[in-house]
């Protein structure tokens, strides 16, 4: 896959997907958005591909934020389809990707860029990063996905204070609020997310994408999470995995997953 803001390389089966606009500290345009959801709809169909590392290039900036300069002198009507494209291309299909998303903060990750990282299926930062929603410093709202992601991540409270004071947050209270996972080094932050990738390859690849299908309805209006999960479990029975896995526990094996 060749992009013009992107880089996205596989190996032993994890595609890690670096945003490279490191001029503009990687920041989001409409042109970086449109080709996110160009390699995220590949990746979902390349069985080399099992789980993606989301990224910026540098040691700066995962997404600094939005490219202000595309949409300041948008109108109404604009500004709402710059949301709903927005979310329907990148945000909620990342969330909703059926294979799992690490999300490595490497230093920023403001507006667009934090809400980049909240859709990803849970994150990890370097020690550097600061985290932020900055949209209301603009006399704007967080419009992909930041006023509903954030709270269920770090509760109501904090999500408020956050939005309404437009200020940072560094990574050891992002970790402390629940917002990333773990921190680490700069140096370090790949190979940690490889590390956690390869933790998630030694299980059923199919259970873990129907598991995130049952997790993620439970924050669907409408839709009750726990009939998901009892659906699921016994669509598992059915599965090549379950016979595999059950049967290298009952033999005290390793189990050995398509």
């Amino acid at each position: 896959m060749t992009f013009e803001n992107l880089q996205v390389n596989i190996q032993d089966r994890i595609a890690t997907v670096y945003i490279d606009r490191p001029k503009k500290l990687n920041a989001l345009n409409r042109a970086t958005i449109e080709e996110l959801h160009e390699a995220f709809k590949a990746l979902r169909d390349d069985n080399e591909a099992a789980v993606i590392i989301l990224t910026g290039t540098g040691e700066k900036a995962f997404v600094a934020g939005a490219d202000i300069s595309e949409f300041a002198d948008y109108s109404v009507e604009q500004g709402k389809d710059l949301a709903a494209k927005g979310q329907e291309l990148v945000f909620d299909y990342i969330a909703n990707f059926p294979k799992p998303v690490i999300a490595a903060v490497n230093g920023f990750a403001l507006g667009g860029g934090l809400e980049l990282a909240m859709s990803a299926h849970f994150r990890i930062a370097s020690d550097n990063a600061k985290l932020g929603l900055p949209e209301t410093s603009l006399g704007v709202i967080p419009g992909y996905g930041g006023t509903q992601r954030l709270p269920q991540l770090v509760g109501k409270g904090r999500a408020m204070e956050m939005i309404m004071t437009a200020g940072m947050i560094d990574a050891e209270t992002a970790k402390n609020y629940g917002l990333v996972n773990h921190v680490t080094n700069i140096e370090e932050l790949i190979p940690l997310a490889e590390k956690l990738a390869g933790k998630i390859l030694n299980n059923s690849m199919q259970a873990i994408s129907v598991a995130i299908e049952a997790v993620n309805d439970n924050y669907k209006d409408g839709v009750n999470g726990f009939e998901t999960e009892i659906e699921n479990f016994g669509k598992s029975f059915g599965t090549d995995d379950f016979k595999e896995g059950t049967q290298a526990f009952l033999n005290k094996q390793k189990a050995n997953f398509k």
